[in-house]
């Protein structure tokens, strides 16, 4: 992913380090939706080759299903290699 994105040192933020900039949501439960925080939101391009897609509605008990072109549509993220 740093190579797609010309970024030389890529790792996983610590929970800490965001968990203030989602604060409707429970730590580790964030949905895909970066593009409402003013973060821009990278996807594996094969993501693209299913039809829908499943993640966090913001907890840990509820999950949201939508397919992956209505996702597209409304976050437009950036197809990175992973």
């Amino acid at each position: 992913m740093g190579r797609s994105t010309g970024v030389q040192h890529v790792e996983i933020a610590k929970e800490g380090e965001f968990r203030f900039d989602f604060s409707d949501c429970e730590v580790g439960a964030m949905p895909p939706f970066g593009n409402l925080f003013n973060m821009e939101v990278l996807v594996d391009p094969r993501l693209a080759e299913d039809k829908e897609i499943v993640f966090n509605a913001g907890n840990h008990t509820e999950l949201i299903r939508m397919a992956y072109r209505d996702f597209e549509r409304i976050v437009h993220p950036r197809a990175v290699a992973m």
